[in-house]
């Protein structure tokens, strides 16, 4: 009985041991992307591609720097361009924002008012519905897709309303949609499957580019059970490119201990996680990470009160053909995990629960 207990004991010993060296070893590395962009040598591409997979299969998330997006569309100062206009935008009336409203998850388009989502990692429509009136996500957005769709258009403000705010944004969509194929460009390099693999899988551009403005908020509102900026849950696409200002909150959980650690803006990088889809097409080799938006600290408004304060940032959620069948990528193990699934009909019922 002794010698089990102490066998038991060693082996809790070594699994403790593991899971510490794994927390330890829990990063956001900064990784630089002009070896890939700039017509680096085939050693030099392939070292950058390598680290991006291997980032990407430990953690789900990286700072990619030297990205080759212009400064003033990716750090999302008051002075530049791509902030002013979406800071703009949020401070349009209110009858004014609501002509432009979200109504269909097929669409994903149009502006979304405080409390109306509620993300989270169910699929229960129930249980959203639940935690929505509990403890509504304290944000607005605008959400913007390709602009030649057929059959699902964006909804614009009048151009006397938000001056030059569409030609804009749909330039900047072209700019985050060139750097989402150079990036699944890398990844397929990193996964020996040739760097054009995704190609023809990712080209129709059925992305969505979200203008997020988290306002100013008492930090008592904030402090209810469950409530958040934006609750703990993953993306739902291939990648997410994320803009932050220097305010900060977001924060990523480390797989191995449960915590969160905060993904602190960095000058000139762009964040860039995998979404459950690309999680999903590799089989889990590359892996989708919890994340959510949590209140910067506050200041102090009168005796009893602190005020957090506002935040801007821009989302670009990069999405596979929505033809696109989604099944296990070669290279990624010999079993699927999951059945082979429509990459648009995935996202769309994604979308339908998370939204009133």
């Amino acid at each position: 009985m002794l010698a089990r207990k102490a066998t038991a004991n060693i082996i809790s010993k070594r699994r403790l041991a593991t899971v510490a060296a794994n927390s330890g070893a829990f990063k956001i590395p900064v990784i630089d992307f002009s070896k890939f962009k700039t017509g680096a040598g085939p050693k030099e591409r392939q070292q950058t591609a390598e680290e991006v997979v291997t980032a990407f299969k430990n953690s789900g998330f990286i700072y990619l720097k030297n990205h080759g997006v212009s400064p003033k569309t990716a750090q999302i100062r008051s002075t530049t361009l791509s902030e002013r206009q979406s800071a703009e935008f949020f401070r349009l009336p209110g009858e004014v924002k609501s002509t432009l409203a979200w109504e269909d998850p097929r669409s994903n388009r149009g502006y979304v008012k405080i409390g109306r989502e509620r993300v989270t990692q169910s699929q229960d429509p129930n249980e959203i519905a639940a935690l929505r009136a509990k403890a509504p996500d304290f944000k607005e957005s605008m959400e913007i897709g390709r602009d030649w769709d057929s059959e699902w258009k964006n909804m614009w403000p009048r151009e006397v309303d938000a001056p030059g705010f569409k030609q804009t944004v749909l330039n900047f969509y072209q700019t985050c949609h060139h750097l989402h194929v150079d990036v699944m460009r890398s990844i397929a390099l990193g996964l020996n499957l040739g760097e054009h693999f995704f190609d023809d899988k990712i080209n129709e551009q059925c992305h969505n580019l979200r203008l997020l403005s988290y306002p100013p908020v008492k930090r008592s509102v904030l402090e209810g059970e469950g409530q958040a900026r934006a609750g703990a849950h993953s993306d739902y696409g291939t990648l997410t490119l994320l803009f932050q200002d220097s305010v900060g909150g977001l924060e990523v959980k480390n797989p191995h201990t449960g915590q969160f650690i905060p993904a602190t803006p960095i000058e000139g990088t762009i964040v860039v996680n995998v979404g459950d889809l690309l999680a999903r097409w590799s089989n889990d080799v590359l892996r989708s990470t919890l994340h959510r938006v949590v209140a910067p600290p506050a200041k102090q408004i009168n005796a009893e009160e602190t005020m957090t304060p506002a935040r801007q940032s821009i989302a670009f959620f990069c999405n596979p053909n929505f033809s696109a069948n989604i099944a296990c990528l070669p290279n990624c193990g010999d079993k699927p995990k999951y059945p082979a699934v429509n990459a648009g009909d995935y996202i769309v019922g994604r979308l339908a629960v998370t939204y009133t």
